[in-house]
């Protein structure tokens, strides 16, 4: 019964993670589209301004009560990876990077994110799991030396260095976010993220962000930043930190190399971007990483 039981959270969490990077391989193809009519900032704050507006309402609705002192602390780790640092970079990097090719980039986001989780918590994985997590790494980093080594856009290489620092907040924030939904919930952690990150989003927002920007905003662009910000900032983290909460972070972070499937689907879709020999290979070599990770036990002292 109890095996069964182990069986059926983890495969939930696995549909459950495999649904949130469905959403978030989104992000870098709508950010894309984005960028010729809105800033950095006016896409960064102003799509996690919008989620926390949502986040007020979920929470109001639900009367749910303030999280503790050190739960607050925690969530404002969370905050400066998911409401900050993330949608900054990732914006400042897609000004100049195909969306493709940033998916190639955030594909390190299984890997990092382990590494955090394993700092911050009991979870041990075996060298067997690390083994296969760094050949993700591997697979991601060789890829990106060799698309960015060919080109000499210094704006190119710029856009990766914001995405690798995206990369590092996002990690921080999923990691802090995963282990902390085992006592919060999911939905909770990123509502309550979103609504502690309030007092700096208004301002931040005001001051460095352009409000007649939205003015000239097409229809689609209304529905594209609408999502970004209440799917890709909201409900997808309901689905990723439930996920990560119940299959233990280091294992179902490793879902999210699929990310780099998506990504590549969504942009030659509605970009019209080109998918390579070189991409397609890449793409083969992370699904086999995926499949491996997911046979590998991970033991845990973390209580789950």
């Amino acid at each position: 019964m109890l095996r069964d039981h182990k069986l059926y959270a983890e495969n939930q969490g696995y549909f459950l993670g495999v649904l949130a990077v469905l959403a978030f391989s989104l992000t870098l193809p709508i950010t894309k589209y984005l960028t010729p009519f809105l800033s950095v900032w006016d896409i960064g704050f102003g799509r996690s301004l919008l989620a926390a507006i949502g986040a007020v309402i979920i929470l109001g609705f639900y009367r749910r009560s303030w999280p503790t002192r050190r739960q607050l602390w925690l969530l404002l780790v969370v905050a400066s990876g998911i409401s900050f640092g993330f949608p900054v970079l990732t914006a400042v990097g897609m000004q100049s990077v195909p969306s493709s090719h940033g998916g190639i980039i955030l594909g390190g986001l299984p890997l990092m994110t382990a590494l955090i989780a394993c700092f911050l918590s009991g979870e041990r994985p075996s060298p067997l799991f690390w083994l296969v997590a760094v050949t993700g790494f591997l697979i991601i980093a060789v890829y990106s030396v060799v698309s960015t080594g060919t080109s000499a856009d210094i704006a190119l290489y710029k856009g990766d260095i914001a995405l690798f620092g995206a990369v590092l907040f996002a990690s921080l924030g999923y990691a802090q976010g995963g282990l902390l939904a085992r006592e919060l919930g999911g939905w909770q952690v990123i509502c309550w993220t979103l609504v502690v990150s309030l007092p700096f989003l208004v301002p931040l927002t005001v001051v460095l962000g352009d409000v007649t920007a939205f003015q000239n905003l097409p229809m689609q662009g209304w529905l594209a930043f609408a999502f970004l910000a209440l799917v890709n900032s909201l409900v997808g983290f309901f689905f990723w930190y439930r996920a990560l909460a119940i299959g233990g972070v280091p294992k179902i972070s490793q879902i999210q190399l699929l990310q780099t499937f998506f990504t590549f689907g969504f942009a030659a879709l509605w970009l019209n971007e080109t998918i390579t020999l070189t991409m397609i290979l890449c793409l083969i070599a992370t699904i086999v990483v995926v499949w491996i990770s997911k046979k590998i036990p991970v033991a845990s002292t973390a209580g789950d």
